[in-house]
């Protein structure tokens, strides 16, 4: 198996994209990634997008996005893991290289999910989880993330404020990202006292609706070596799934598929959790974030809203998390935010990240999942 290398990150301003198409987004990000690349061709694409044929109307987006790209007839697929499917695409994409079927790859993910009304965003997204078992009786992910946090709540001992840090510190991050989608900060009172939206969870402590796109060109690290450029590989790439429906579970209040997938990437880069210097990890709830950090073993069962309280997670704390202001600050366009981790740690890894830097960054981790994490998936990138 090739080692693989990121010679190529791009990505635009992620929020509500009302004069742009999905089509358009995605191209103008896939064009940043070709520049910063230097490269005028691919040998294959591979795009993330969670659920176009709700949100826009359009299936049929290897064909679509591979056209506007200007790159037919390279072979093109669309992968959907949920709000995975961007770190399915990285994986796909990473596969293709590692085994040698292609050599220049481009991976992309994209969202547009501001054309449709709230109640049919709500509708679309929630086809994440169980449709019979969960949809079916009005469970909507706030409310199945409320029920985690009561049951993390009860179990560990963690509290509303902790959870409220996860916002502060996320949202003081992305104040610092140009790119993110609401880059200002926000204090512990004004998360707790914003509106209630499942309690204990407030609109504060959820991700937004948000249209982007971002993209990574990937090829095998010998060849990126040529480039002279900084050579950042991914080491290691991992994959799991768990049950769909959160009832279904051994724990409510653990994410195995997310443990898992944690354990198969760090041991194919042969790392251990101490020795990365950063994490993008997919906080779509102030919880999750929480939970995440003691499934990857960043801290202990039930040591996440400490570590959070203790600054551990801080941009200077020991293990920075969502440097980038996570899904949180930065947006979640579903499709799009597994690649947007990869291209935070390139940047990081690169130098590259201005006033939110992780000094000495030589190590980066991205875990994406689905749904409430009936999917994970885990990338380590590494530079040289």
């Amino acid at each position: 198996m090739r080692d693989v290398a990121v010679i190529g990150i791009g990505m635009t301003k992620w929020g509500e994209l009302w004069k742009k198409s999905l089509r358009t987004i995605f191209v103008e990000s896939a064009l940043l990634a070709l520049d910063d690349a230097g490269v005028d061709h691919i040998d294959s694409m591979v795009v993330g997008c969670m659920s176009s044929g709700l949100f826009v109307g359009q299936e049929h987006l290897a064909s679509l996005l591979s056209d506007y790209l200007g790159k037919n007839p390279v072979p093109a697929a669309r992968v959907e893991s949920a709000c995975s499917s961007g770190g399915l695409a990285l994986r796909q994409g990473f596969i293709e290289v590692a085994s040698g079927m292609n050599d220049i790859v481009l991976v992309g993910g994209v969202e547009k999910m501001t054309d449709v009304t709230g109640c049919e965003a709500t509708f679309a997204l929630g086809t994440a989880a169980d449709q019979e078992y969960e949809g079916f009786h009005g469970l909507t992910f706030p409310g199945l993330y409320a029920m985690m946090a009561v049951a993390h709540m009860h179990k560990y001992g963690t509290t509303r404020e902790q959870m409220a840090l996860v916002a502060v510190k996320n949202h003081d991050n992305g104040s610092k990202n140009p790119l993110a989608q609401y880059p200002f900060k926000v204090t512990v009172d004004g998360v707790l006292q914003s509106v209630l939206v499942a309690d204990p969870l407030r609109i504060l402590d959820c991700s937004p609706i948000t249209d982007g796109a971002a993209a990574v060109i990937l090829c095998p690290a010998d060849r990126a070596k040529k480039m002279k450029k900084p050579v950042i590989r991914i080491t290691g790439s991992g994959q799991a799934t768990d049950t769909i429906a959160l009832s279904s579970r051994k724990e409510m209040t653990w994410i195995e598929s997310t443990h898992l997938a944690g354990q198969k990437a760090l041991s194919m880069a042969g790392r251990k959790i101490g020795d990365i210097d950063l994490f993008e990890v997919h906080d779509c709830f102030t919880i999750a974030e929480i939970m995440i950090t003691e499934a990857l073993g960043i801290v202990e069962k039930g040591r996440g809203g400490k570590a959070v309280e203790e600054g551990l997670t801080s941009l200077k704390g020991k293990f920075p998390v969502n440097p980038s202001g996570g899904l949180k600050a930065k947006g979640h366009p579903v499709g799009a935010t597994g690649v947007a981790q990869a291209v935070e740690v390139v940047k990081q890894l690169r130098g590259e990240a201005a006033e939110r830097q992780i000094k000495g960054a030589k190590r980066g981790l991205t875990q994406n999942m689905g749904g409430t994490g009936g999917s994970s998936v885990v990338h380590v990138l590494e530079a040289e």
